[in-house]
């Protein structure tokens, strides 16, 4: 069991606090400190929801975004290899709505006004968006292995062009911010053949604002394209992507043909499938990181909801007791931008952590700032002490627990069956080259080393460690590899380098120079044949 005590000063004991799980500190942090303070200063009518237990208890999960016909849904069906209720594919504008992909005993569609009110999911909130928004959104649940570890939210297409001007009848990017502030990923799907931007996508990737350590972007049918092209199109991406995406980091973009059909193109194979098993591992880390990005999303929240009331607050001491108020409201909104000025210098406050300005403009328009309440220092006091010692004793939590009972990864559906075997990534190549060949692979090419060996004046059939060097140095690689090679093929640590070793130390240079990485230890199928009775050990410092 986890606890921790509340400490007075005195060391008396006013408050206890036990937690079973991180997720239960969570959800008591989170209703005792921050609910009082978002509720005092009306942080849900400007900002977020409240948050519910199913938003703490819930399973991952994925939102796919993208413009119509990238490929999001045949994403969804390429993870979880089995088609699943309420799919539809095409070339048009095909998925209309949004579908939650869930776990379920019953293979079946909830719809979105049922799905509302059903407390053990985190969806209730939606509520607010209103019938044009629910009578487009359904709950796709099945038994799939992959939804056990997480969830998928698929989105409607992005239109482009003239399309766009068509109202949807709700508050799309509102939705995709409500869904981007409560998911654990946030994946861009682009089509090589369709990089524009429109306006409506815009709008979309700007909902996301805050929520940039979450967002991946995925190039799909990048194999309809040969190399040259490919170049092209993913520089192309990169600068949309600048334009819209203000931050200083380059976006993660993986390249890809995200379905279960041939490649159209081979010649980026190996680069498909380096990029698609680096996709998988990201997604699969999820279940384990969940913690840590409810914790981070709770700072996040925390920090807003602070400075939400400094400036609620500040407008209410600012408004007369009796005339002119009508006045003096229009004069504090035209004023907002300076009046973040002042709050940030008197509390110390970042610019970051400040709302947009231009929307709380707007939406301060429809309020009687005369009602709003005065500053409460204790709220604001119990959120500092949460966000000061409480949230490091949750990550001690997260350590603990992982500890314990770490999470198991994502697995079932595409996540399987490409780990093992011969078409795992990387068999048969490298390191690995060579592991169920009955021959020795550094034999293959041995009599081009012995040609080197025997100039390199080997005395009682071995070579000193000086000689070996020498040669070893016209590969150009640093001295840490090098150092690290002849720990590996001096199998005897004798000092000295004979045929087969100094032939193995030329294959571990030739498997660096092709872009492999080293093994810590010598795998078995390496060990020159001579010394395969004795025990592979690592030493000498001849390159340190």
């Amino acid at each position: 069991m986890f606890s921790w005590v509340k400490q007075e000063q005195g060391g008396s004991n006013k408050e206890g606090e036990m937690y079973q799980t991180v997720t239960e500190g969570l959800q008591t942090l989170y209703t005792k400190k921050l609910l009082p303070l978002e509720e005092t200063y009306l942080f849900h009518d400007f900002h977020s929801p409240a948050l519910e237990a199913a938003d703490f208890q819930s399973k991952p999960m994925v939102l796919l975004v993208g413009q119509y016909s990238t490929g999001k849904t045949t994403f969804i069906r390429y993870l979880l290899e089995q088609d699943f209720p309420g799919m539809r594919i095409g070339p048009e504008p095909t998925t209309d709505g949004f579908i939650a992909v869930m776990y379920g005993e019953n293979e079946g569609v909830v719809p979105g006004n049922a799905l509302v009110v059903d407390p053990k999911k985190p969806f209730r909130k939606l509520n607010a968006f209103g019938n044009s928004f629910l009578n487009r959104f359904i709950c796709s649940q099945m038994p799939n292995q992959v939804l056990q570890s997480i969830s998928i939210i698929d989105t409607p297409g992005i239109l482009s062009g003239e399309k766009q001007r068509i109202s949807r009848g709700y508050d799309f990017a509102e939705v995709l911010r409500w869904f981007g502030e409560r998911v654990d990923r946030i994946i861009l799907l682009f089509d090589a053949h369709k990089l524009d931007i429109s306006d409506e996508f815009s709008e979309a990737i700007k909902a996301f604002k805050g929520q940039d350590d979450k967002i991946r972007v995925v190039l799909n049918k990048a194999d309809q394209v040969d190399t040259q092209q490919l170049m092209r199109v993913y520089g192309a991406l990169m600068w949309s992507l600048g334009k819209v995406i203000n931050t200083p980091e380059v976006v993660r973009v993986y390249l890809g043909s995200f379905w279960a059909k041939p490649l159209q193109n081979t010649e980026n194979r190996r680069l498909f499938e380096a990029e698609s098993q680096d996709l998988f591992r990201d997604i699969q880390s999820l279940p384990r990181n969940a913690a840590l990005r409810k914790l981070n999303d709770l700072i996040k929240r925390a920090r807003l909801a602070k400075v939400h009331a400094y400036i609620i607050s500040y407008l209410k001491k600012e408004m007369p007791s009796l005339f002119g108020r009508e006045k003096k409201k229009d004069e504090l909104i035209q004023r907002l931008p300076e009046i973040y000025t002042v709050l940030q210098r008197e509390h110390h406050i970042s610019p970051g952590d400040f709302p947009n300005v231009t929307k709380m403009q707007d939406m301060l328009q429809h309020y009687d700032f005369s009602k709003f309440p005065s500053l409460k220092v204790k709220l604001i006091e119990k959120v500092d002490k949460m966000l000061a010692s409480k949230i490091a004793v949750l990550m001690a939590m997260i350590r603990e627990e992982e500890a314990k009972q770490p999470p198991a990864m994502v697995s079932g559906g595409a996540f399987e069956g490409s780990q093992d075997g011969p078409f795992g990534q990387g068999y048969g190549e490298g390191i690995s080259a060579g592991a169920d060949a009955e021959d020795w692979i550094v034999s293959r090419d041995k009599h081009r080393y012995d040609e080197i060996f025997y100039t390199l004046m080997p005395v009682n059939g071995k070579i000193t460690g000086v000689n070996a060097k020498k040669e070893m140095m016209n590969s150009r690689l640093p001295n840490t590899v090098l150092g690290k090679i002849w720990k590996l093929a001096d199998c005897d640590q004798d000092g000295m380098l004979d045929d087969e070793e100094f032939a193995l130390a030329q294959h571990l240079i030739k498997i660096k120079l092709e872009g492999y990485e080293l093994p810590t230890e010598l795998p078995n199928h390496l060990v020159p044949p001579s010394h395969r009775k004795n025990p592979t050990i690592l030493h000498n410092e001849h390159f340190s």
